[in-house]
């Protein structure tokens, strides 16, 4: 994809949604992390059931180390791998009272220290909570970028060093949002919805498919 037809791309996104927004449900920075951190290999749908019943009750880190390992496993049970989510995420409260005031860390060092807390999950507490220009690489912005041909890699980091050249610093917040909205409803894995995209002009992809 050529610098052109990626500015096209991104101001076709931006049109349709001028202000995207995560489909996690949060209404705090660490709300947003602990969401995050309970997403890996989980939808966001399956995610927001879970803590919208933990939130109402535990939505520090105190209060999530007041409710102890078992009574955070009981609210967040629903989602894959609670067990060790659980653990990942206890630890990484106590962590954030002894060491950070209680408070969610603005850098990608001391995110990225915080167990269960590995690149993707520091860009988008990066990104949505501290408004970086960070690019969170799912499976969704994964294919995307490869399909596309906006940013083609062999790895997630390859794709998102590739995204963070190439994609226009108008867009460069806003643009990891678009592109996981894009994959998850439009240029779905299984067979893309070519002839409802409204970027498909400026899409490399050879095997469009048909209506």
């Amino acid at each position: 994809m050529k610098p052109a037809a990626i500015e096209a791309f991104f101001a076709i996104l931006q049109r349709a949604n001028p202000s995207p927004q995560s489909e996690l449900e949060y209404t705090t920075v660490f709300e947003l992390l602990a969401a995050v951190l309970l997403s890996a290999q989980a939808t966001d749908v399956g995610v927001n059931k879970a803590t919208r019943r933990l939130f109402p009750v535990a939505n520090t880190p105190q209060a999530i180390l007041s409710l102890g390992l078992e009574g955070l496993e009981a609210y967040i049970k629903t989602i894959g791998l609670f067990r060790s989510k659980a653990r990942h995420l206890m630890e990484t409260c106590r962590i954030l009272v002894e060491r950070h005031g209680g408070e969610v860390p603005t850098t990608r060092e001391a995110l990225e220290a915080l167990p269960g807390v590995g690149r993707k999950t520091a860009n988008v507490v990066l990104n949505v909570a501290f408004g970086q220009p960070t690019m969170a690489v799912d499976t969704h912005i994964f294919r995307v970028s490869n399909r596309t041909g906006l940013a083609p890699g062999k790895t997630p980091l390859a794709v998102e060093q590739q995204l963070l050249r190439r994609v226009p610093s108008a867009y460069a917040v806003d643009s990891h949002h678009w592109l996981i909205l894009h994959g998850r409803y439009v240029c779905q894995a299984r067979k893309p919805l070519c002839p409802r995209c409204t970027v498909a002009a400026y899409c490399d992809f050879k095997e469009k498919t048909q209506a």
